[in-house]
């Protein structure tokens, strides 16, 4: 198979390197997609509609959407390296995160901003799904912590590179930065079906090795690349809501991850990468409706255990609503969510320990947190650092 582009030559200083230019999507001549890849992708799409079902199905769909978007955060921002955990930003969010990596659990937070504001242009203002949006959401991914003194929002006036201390020793080399507007304009085309349309996944496949082909940006690419795969998804209404967490996928196999999206740079392999995109598709989607199976037998079973106390039901049964939506919480937070006393709530909190429901995860004396442990056993699944 020939590359996917080809090199220019260019240099600084004295020493000289070579720069990949894509050519623009789709692939010519057109992928060769075999009988095997379209039953792939019949499996995934599949799997994609029962995923998407959810949203009608569960009786509180707000509350899967909240922790997934968070879950892909998380995933996310540990292929690039993160030490950031699921725990950590939860705790970050809602109890001020006491001795987490800040740096980290804050540009996880900036993820979840990012996807959020690109989700809200394109439904709520209409916007498409363009290079002006890929931008905005770039400087909101941006905006706080490390990365915020690599030109937010804009495209890069520099050269940057892949692996090695120098474009010259580098793994790879993206295209130079007076040729980013042009091979990002193309692939803008491609998201809108010009030449021609291209089915929906194969389109989020392409679309993402393409785009973390160009680098467009200083810093940020792999993780607008991975949200990317999302806005697609939900831009052509394969998911109403972004329940999908690919990057658990991408996570255990990251190395694979890496390989396959070289491999198109090198050789052409652009149906090795589209099985691999499909495969992880499919079994993290399946995944991502098995534990929302799960949490919710968790609820109902938790909530029959407290049902049988002979005293303080209603408050733990409050307590234990409140924690669906806090799996992490301190007393004095539970007492203004419930609006009961604290001394009601610190009651509810040690029968929910006894339990087994709930653990203390600070080891302090004072100002301590508690976790909805079961539960959260089941969200941080796949989440542990790299």
């Amino acid at each position: 198979m020939p590359p996917s582009g080809y090199h220019v030559t260019l240099a600084t200083g004295v020493e000289g390197y070579r720069a990949f230019l894509p050519a623009p999507l789709p692939p010519e001549p057109p992928l060769q997609i075999e009988e095997q890849d379209w039953d792939l992708m019949e499996r995934a799409n599949r799997a994609l509609g029962r995923l998407d079902a959810l949203t009608i199905l569960l009786p509180d769909p707000a509350l899967f959407i909240y922790f997934y978007v968070r879950k892909e955060a998380v995933l996310s921002s540990q292929i690039e390296g993160t030490q950031s955990s699921f725990s950590d930003l939860i705790l970050f969010e809602h109890e001020g995160a006491p001795g987490v990596p800040k740096g980290d659990v804050r540009e996880v937070s900036s993820y979840v901003a990012a996807m959020m504001h690109g989700l809200n242009r394109l439904r709520r203002d209409g916007f498409p799904l363009s290079l002006r949006l890929l931008r905005e959401i770039h400087g909101v991914l941006l905006a706080k912590g490390r990365g915020s003194d690599k030109m937010p929002g804009e495209f890069r006036r520099s050269q940057n590179w892949i692996g090695g201390s120098r474009p010259g020793n580098a793994l790879y080399v993206p295209p130079p930065p007076d040729r980013v507007v042009d091979c990002m304009g193309n692939l803008e085309l491609f998201l809108h079906d010009k030449p021609r349309r291209t089915p929906v996944l194969i389109k989020a496949a392409l679309a993402h090795a393409q785009f973390e082909t160009i680098h467009p940006f200083l810093d940020g690419n792999g993780r607008l690349g991975r949200l990317l795969i999302t806005l697609i998804l939900c831009a052509e209404d394969v998911l109403r809501e972004p329940l999908l967490y690919l990057s658990l996928h991408l996570k255990r196999h990251r190395k694979e991850y890496y390989e396959r999206l070289q491999r198109v740079r090198t050789d052409g392999d652009w149906l090795g990468w589209l099985r691999f995109f499909l495969t992880g598709v499919e079994e993290t989607a399946q995944e991502a409706a098995s534990t929302a199976k799960r949490i919710l037998d968790l609820f109902e079973n938790d909530r029959r255990r407290i049902e049988s106390l002979r005293r303080g039901a209603s408050a733990c049964l409050s307590l234990h609503q409140a924690l669906q939506r806090h799996p992490v919480l301190s007393i004095p937070t539970g007492a203004k969510l419930l609006r009961l006393s604290a001394p009601t709530v610190r009651a509810a909190v040690e029968r929910l320990k006894d339990l087994g429901l709930l653990r203390e995860i600070t080891g302090r004396r004072r100002d301590r947190i508690y976790a909805y442990a079961p539960y959260m056993k089941i969200l941080e699944a796949g989440t542990e650092p790299i």
